[in-house]
């Protein structure tokens, strides 16, 4: 009786994983960003307003249009986001004498932790809070760091998913930094 019962908990057990894992598969992801990045195309990026974060009032892409900009998601609890930081920073040095800026995105963060983490590292540019991820999810993130760059359009150019590269971003921001906002 024991060993039946065990039997029937596991095939209850193996036909719950096995719903979930199709719910999960069936969603997909979007990624309609990346296919039209790798036929040339640029795709509008969605300018939804999210608080500042440790400050007062909200911001947008909008805000920046006619600059250059780095969109980086990332959260405090995320070691790739921490090691790629140094790259970042110097990009931001490069880009904001030229037009451009960086925008981190701190990422379903507990607030306080995400600012102690912008102290901690000095960061030098603007980050914003997306408490759920709802931002995140209109540009189909599926982890981080991931970060986008925007053109002076406000249309996303290039993605980089996962950590920055010195070389992704070599050959992703002088080109944009070159363009006109017309």
């Amino acid at each position: 009786m024991r060993r039946a019962a065990a039997i029937a908990v596991c095939a209850g057990v193996a036909a719950l994983v096995a719903v979930l894992a199709y719910g999960v598969a069936s969603q997909g992801t979007d990624r309609s960003i990346d296919t039209a990045l790798a036929s040339g195309q640029r795709v509008a990026a969605t300018h939804k307003s999210l608080p500042v974060l440790g400050g007062s009032g909200k911001r947008s892409l909008g805000d920046y249009r006619g600059k250059v900009v780095l969109l980086n998601f990332w959260a405090s609890w995320c070691p790739p986001c921490t090691a790629e930081l140094p790259l970042l920073e110097r990009a931001q040095r490069r880009m904001g004498a030229r037009g451009g800026t960086i925008i981190g995105v701190s990422y379903k963060d507990i607030p306080e932790d995400a600012i102690r983490f912008v102290h901690r590292f000095g960061l030098s540019y603007p980050s914003l809070r997306d408490r759920d991820g709802d931002y995140a999810n209109a540009f189909a993130t599926s982890g981080i760091p991931e970060t986008f760059a925007i053109d002076r359009r406000g249309r996303i150019a290039a993605a980089r998913r996962g950590p920055v590269t010195e070389r992704w971003l070599a050959r992703t921001l002088p080109p944009l930094l070159a363009e006109s906002g017309r």
